[in-house]
């Protein structure tokens, strides 16, 4: 539910011009630190890609090497989506409405990309279509792509309430199995291939413009609870009407009458 916003103070023309000035500043500042953080990922070291994974596709079985499509570059989207689940994640829907119209520019610029789950391929060509998204989703299924790269997570490390994300061991604050998350690979001309740069979390919220325009505005992202996320208001873009909520392992859950009369 959206707060009631409190208003700052109220001045002259001269004065906010005053007080943007000083925060342009900073704006400008911020932006010279990003451009060297965005250098610093560049030169980070590379894992040369061992394993020969095997996706199933819509259109039958592809390689990690076919994912590139002829380009040098790809972007994996870890799509938190399970096997059984019916639909995505919630949090991880919201970032694939921003995908579509990069597509043509990334492609036209030696980048592919794709998304990965670990759903059998049918359940993730029903959601997609149910979308209309058009990028490529592919299923992990039967390969350890998923579990190699930290995403989703075997039961016996659910049991022990400990799994490795976000680059070191950490306790599961709930039950769940998958999570999400953005993978980079480079293909060289010999054909090899090599991991460049993953990030997870709150590390791929540069891809969600949504929330650039959000934070132009006087409310912001306007998360203030209960979750104080994207969870807070964030549904399935064909669901905004539906009422429901997001559970705290990202998937949505509808309400019956008696839930809705208690919340």
């Amino acid at each position: 539910m959206p707060t009631t916003l409190e208003k700052p103070k109220v001045v002259t023309r001269e004065e906010w011009l005053a007080a943007r000035k000083e925060l342009l500043a900073r704006e400008k500042q911020l932006t010279r630190e990003y451009d060297a953080l965005r250098a610093r990922r560049r030169n980070l070291p590379w894992v040369r890609v061992e394993k020969n994974y095997i996706f199933e596709g819509p259109n039958g079985k592809e390689s990690l090497a076919d994912l590139f499509n002829s380009r040098s570059q790809l972007i994996v989207r870890h799509f938190m989506f399970g096997s059984g689940w019916k639909e995505g994640c919630v949090g991880c829907s919201f970032a694939s409405d921003h995908v579509g119209g990069a597509l043509v520019h990334l492609e036209h610029h030696d980048v592919s990309y794709v998304a990965v789950s670990r759903a059998p391929i049918a359940e993730i060509e029903a959601f997609r279509k149910r979308m209309g998204w058009d990028f490529k989703w592919l299923s992990s299924f039967a390969n350890d792509f998923n579990y190699d790269f930290h995403v989703s997570f075997r039961p016996e490390e659910i049991a022990q309430g400990k799994v490795f994300y976000n680059f070191e061991r950490r306790e599961l604050p709930f039950n769940i199995e998958e999570m999400s998350g953005v993978s980079v690979f480079y293909k060289d001309p010999a054909s090899e291939i090599f991991h460049t740069y993953s990030c997870h979390a709150r590390g791929d919220e540069g891809g969600l413009t949504t929330y650039f325009y959000l934070d132009l505005t006087p409310k912001g992202r306007d998360e203030n609870g209960p979750t104080y996320s994207l969870a807070d208001w964030v549904r399935h873009h064909d669901r905004y009407e539906a009422g429901g909520y997001v559970a705290p392992n990202g998937r949505y859950v509808p309400l019956d009458a008696d839930e809705t009369a208690k919340r």
